[in-house]
Formats: C-alpha cells, sequence, structure tokens
C-alpha cells in the first residue's frame, strides 16, 4: 500500500467509507476549526471542503486523524508494523552479520534500501503553475485561521525544506508559517529543531540569505515525515520511501537549487534573512494552551508553484486528542525499536495525547537489578528530542502502559514518595508554560516498579490477588448456567 500522492489517498480513503466531501459553503476563519475539532474528537472521517468562501480551492483536513488512516497513510494497517519494518532495517547495523548467507541477505537488504533513496525528476505536477513577482499571493490560499486570539492565519501542515550550511544536507521539518502578509510569514523554527540549526549558523557564517522551500500535500508519508523527530543525519525522504517501498520523487526548486517534493500540491519558494525577525503568535497550539508572542525568523516568499487545479492541506491543533495525537503515535510505534536498541530493558512505551507527546512518557522494562529505572530515565533524557520530556514513569514489564487504569493503580500502589521521585532540570520544549524561565526548568522521574531488597526494601511485596485458572475455566463453562446475560462475562 503506497500512494504517489495526496490525490491517490484522498482516493483511497473515499474507497474505504473515511473521507466526506462537504459540499456546504464554510469559512476559513475559525469555521472549518470546529467543525474538524468536533469530527476528529469522535473518530470521524478526513474532511474535504469543496466549498470555501472567498476561494476556489478545496481544503482538505483530518486525514491522519486515526490510528487506521495514520497506519494507512505510512503503508500499514496496524501502527505497530511500522516498528516491526524498522527493526529490521535496525539489525542490519547492529554488527557484522556472521556466516556468507547472512552477508549476502544483509547486502541485497542494504541494496534495496537504496533504491528508497529520493529520485530527481525534471519535470512535476507541483510545478505544473508558476507565479512570481507581483503574481505571488498568499492570500490566494484558503489559509485558516484556527483560533479566536490567533495572530493570524497560519499554514499549519507545512514540509519546511532547509539546507545545512556546512554540510549542504537538506531538512524537511513541520514549522508553522503565521502570514504577515500577501509575501511574508513567520518560520516558527524552535530552538531544538534541525531548521534552527541551519538558521544559527547561517548567522554565524554571516550568510545573507538562506534559501528555504514550503511544500504543501504530498504523498502522505513524506507529509508526516516532517513531524517526526529523525536524527539530523537521516534523510526524511528516504524514510519516506522506506515506508512507501517506493522512492519518493523530487524536483529542482525554481528559484534555488532545493529539491522539492515532485508531487506536492503546492510549493512556496523563496528565503530566510539570518538575523531578521518579527513577533510570531499568538498560535493556539497542540498543548491546548496559546502560544505566545515571541521573535522567530522571516520567510519571504520569491515564488509559487502548484499543481492547476490544487488542493491545500491542513491541520488543526489544540487541546486533546487532535489529528497531531495520531501523527506522534506513528512516531511513537516507529522509534520503540530505536530506543530498544539503546535502552534494551525497554520493553513498550506510551506518550499519551494528554501528555503532549513529550510533557508525559510512560515506559516499561524488563527489571533486573537496583536503580535500573533510574538507568531508564536518565538514558531517555539523554536521547535526541526525548531530552524535553518533563514526566517520565517507569513500570515492570507485565505493565500494559497502553491501559491508563492499569496503569494509575500500578503507580499509586506502588509509589514510595520519598524515595521513588527522581528530580532533575534541563531543557524544556519551547512551548512549554510551566516553567519560570523559557526553554529551561525542572523534570520528575517516578519509578513505579516493583522494589528489590538490594534498594532498601526490608518489606515483603505482596502477592496481587489473581483467581485461579481452574476457577475461571469452570465458571466460564458454566456461564450459561447462571441466567446473567448482556454482561462482559457473557461467553455465549
Amino acid at each position: 500500500m503506497s500512494f504517489k500522492d495526496l490525490r491517490e489517498f484522498i482516493a483511497f480513503l473515499e474507497g474505504e467509507g473515511d473521507l466526506v466531501r462537504i459540499g456546504a459553503q464554510v469559512s476559513t476563519e475559525l469555521e472549518i476549526t470546529e467543525i474538524a475539532d468536533r469530527v476528529v474528537k469522535t473518530g470521524g472521517p478526513a474532511l474535504l471542503f469543496e466549498n470555501v468562501v472567498g476561494y476556489d480551492m478545496p481544503v482538505l483536513i483530518n486525514i491522519f486523524g486515526s490510528a487506521r488512516r495514520m497506519g494507512w497513510a505510512l503503508g500499514v494497517d496496524d501502527l505497530d508494523e511500522i516498528g516491526d519494518r524498522f527493526r529490521e532495517l535496525l539489525g542490519l547495523v547492529q554488527g557484522p552479520p556472521e556466516g556468507i548467507i547472512n552477508k549476502l541477505r544483509t547486502l541485497g537488504q542494504i541494496v534495496q534500501l537504496g533504491s528508497f533513496s529520493p529520485r530527481t525528476v525534471r519535470s512535476a505536477p507541483c510545478q505544473e503553475i508558476i507565479l512570481e513577482g507581483e503574481d505571488v499571493d498568499l492570500y490566494s490560499l484558503p489559509i485558516l485561521k484556527c483560533w479566536p486570539l490567533d495572530g493570524g492565519r497560519y499554514i499549519t501542515l507545512p514540509l519546511v525544506i532547509s539546507r545545512d550550511p556546512d554540510t549542504g544536507v537538506q531538512n524537511y521539518g513541520t514549522y508553522r508559517l503565521q502570514v504577515y502578509d500577501s509575501r511574508t510569514t513567520g518560520m516558527h523554527w524552535q530552538t531544538h529543531k534541525v531548521g534552527t540549526h541551519h538558521y544559527r549558523r547561517g548567522q554565524e557564517q554571516g550568510l545573507q540569505r538562506l534559501d528555504v522551500a514550503v511544500a504543501l500535500g504530498g504523498d502522505p508519508a513524506s507529509i508526516w515525515t516532517g513531524s517526526a523527530p529523525l536524527p539530523p543525519d537521516m534523510d526524511e525522504m528516504t524514510v519516506s520511501g522506506f515506508l512507501r517501498k517506493e522512492a519518493v520523487e523530487l524536483v529542482k526548486a525554481r528559484t534555488s537549487d532545493l529539491l522539492v517534493p515532485a508531487h506536492a500540491e503546492i510549493v512556496l519558494e523563496g528565503y530566510v534573512v539570518p538575523g531578521e525577525e518579527r513577533v510570531e503568535g499568538p498560535f493556539g497550539d497542540h498543548t491546548g494552551y496559546y502560544s505566545m508572542e515571541d521573535e522567530y525568523p522571516v520567510f519571504h516568499v520569491a515564488c509559487i508553484t502548484r499543481r492547476r487545479n490544487p488542493i491545500y492541506p491542513t491541520i488543526v491543533v489544540g487541546r486533546p486528542p487532535m489529528e497531531d495525537y495520531w501523527m506522534g503515535k506513528a512516531t511513537e510505534r516507529l522509534f520503540l525499536p530505536a530506543i530498544r536498541s539503546i535502552i534494551p530493558e525497554v520493553v513498550d512505551i506510551n506518550m499519551p495525547a494528554e501528555g503532549i507527546f513529550h510533557n508525559l512518557v510512560i515506559v516499561s522494562i524488563k527489571k533486573e537489578y537496583p536503580g535500573q529505572a533510574r538507568k531508564v530515565m536518565h538514558g531517555l533524557w539523554g536521547l535526541g528530542l526525548m531530552s524535553l520530556a518533563k514526566i517520565i514513569i517507569v513500570v515492570d514489564h507485565f505493565v500494559n502502559v497502553q491501559d491508563p487504569a492499569e496503569l494509575t493503580w500500578r503507580v499509586a500502589n506502588n509509589l514510595d514518595v520519598a524515595r521513588d521521585i527522581v528530580m532533575t532540570t534541563g531543557p524544556l520544549d519551547d512551548l512549554d508554560h510551566a516553567s519560570a524561565t523559557p526553554k529551561f526548568g525542572g523534570k520528575v522521574g517516578i519509578d513505579a516498579t516493583h522494589k528489590l531488597p538490594s534498594e532498601g526494601r526490608v518489606r515483603e511485596w505482596p502477592p496481587e490477588i489473581v483467581m485461579t485458572s481452574e476457577v475461571r475455566e469452570m465458571v466460564d463453562r458454566r456461564w450459561g448456567e447462571y441466567g446473567i446475560h448482556g454482561l462482559l462475562g457473557d461467553s455465549t
């Protein structure tokens, strides 16, 4: 299952009965947000608004807003399959294979992976129409004002493309863009993001401009990769090709040497001037609160290329769960094997919607020695963007971290507050509003595992209450005799 572009994905979703075309007239000013918010929170379908006031361009939203659609977008029926495939890939780099057969098999797999690297084409659908000079007009796009206190209209599902001034390697990231006027936007490059690193290096080198392109639309896997916290040296389009099992096609931008997704709906080409910043915000963010005004770089749009009849893709973030939760859940499943390869005792991980991804991380481990839970906490805090995690809860391997009821029961019973709380400080997400100072503050680790005698526990750990298997099987067999119907235990 793979999709060349957004249109193929729309057709697929429609065939599955998981997309609704809306012909009623709607406004980009708050109305689409309210509709999408209700649909997302009730597990509803993707939405294609075909009659947007003042525009002849349809608006697509909620394509990632369920586990099923998120899986389909990445070419699988179940998100856990992504982790399984990535685990196989990691197996190629965990040491030299033993034996000639394994060496040949590994060589074949690496060659196959190479076939997923992006390939450049000379012409592309995203450049069917080229708008330059006076024809450049961001107001021609149905860009949403999402929430009442937003500082303006925001492009919320972009694939922002920049190049490392040192290595020349391109990066693709999802950073919101506040529209200032018909030709400029804010560029919300947060402190810890790769795009920000490119910007800082541009400043340090005294560059006059940093070329940037913004792709809107394309195949769903490539759109998603912009939100995934991949290592800086891992090419997002190769990861997309790996997920799609088909190389992503790129085309040279019209006004720079950047390569952009050939099957995007719209591409904004332009530049950022290192050192030029402007107030951006407020913005109703994925924390469920507004992120307030701050200084961010300015993106100058020099050219717009697009398809003849483009579709404008967007997303609304806000109080969870929203569509971006499922994008984050896909990231969680993809990176679980990578986390296990570094911290092998990890069994499972959950970053619940209510925890805003990085604010709350719940991890189960196979515990073998004293202090292991604390070792895992610090290991996670030292692992890329997991360094932004504000709360880490560690439980035993037999705890289902995806079940909030079981988790609450285990933590509340197993926690000795005086002994099992780890307090520290470190970097925080730009959007965290609770800390006294921006981007830095307190963190907490909670060790809710069973404690060992070597961890200072002198009392015996009590057994859990569990019925014998013989009695359970007997009651299962006799359930129909009891005359109790309509309950969970009814096996008839």
